[in-house]
C-alpha cells in the first residue's frame, strides 16, 4: 500500500513529466470544454492525451501554482515517485486506447 505522501509525490511527478504540454496548453485559447472527446487520430495523440488527463487531476487537486513547482524539487529526483507518476498516465492511456478501439 502506498503512503498518502508517495502518492502526491506520484501526482506531482506526473506532472513534472508533462511540462512540455503545459507551455502548449497555456498559449491556446482556454476555453470551458477543455475535453470534447477521447478519440484520437493516433495512439501518440491519445497517449499526449493520456499526460493532459494526469495534469488535470492535478491541477484539480491542487490548483496553487506555486506549491507544485515548489514541490517539483522533491519528488523530482525520487524514482518512486516517477513510477508512480508513469503509472497514473499508464492507467489513463489505458482508457484513451480503449476509446480508441485500441487503433484498430
Amino acid at each position: 500500500m502506498m503512503k498518502p505522501r508517495n502518492q502526491i509525490l506520484a501526482i506531482f511527478a506526473a506532472l513534472a513529466l508533462s511540462m512540455p504540454l503545459t507551455v502548449q496548453a497555456e498559449n491556446q485559447k482556454k476555453s470551458d470544454t477543455w475535453l470534447p472527446s477521447l478519440v484520437t487520430e493516433t495512439p501518440q495523440e491519445g497517449f499526449e492525451l493520456a499526460i493532459k488527463l494526469s495534469r488535470m487531476g492535478v491541477k484539480s487537486t491542487q490548483p496553487d501554482k506555486e506549491t507544485l513547482f515548489r514541490e517539483r524539487e522533491k519528488y523530482a529526483q525520487k524514482g518512486e515517485a516517477l513510477i508512480h507518476a508513469s503509472e497514473v498516465i499508464a492507467v489513463h492511456f489505458q482508457t484513451v486506447a480503449a476509446a480508441n478501439n485500441y487503433w484498430k
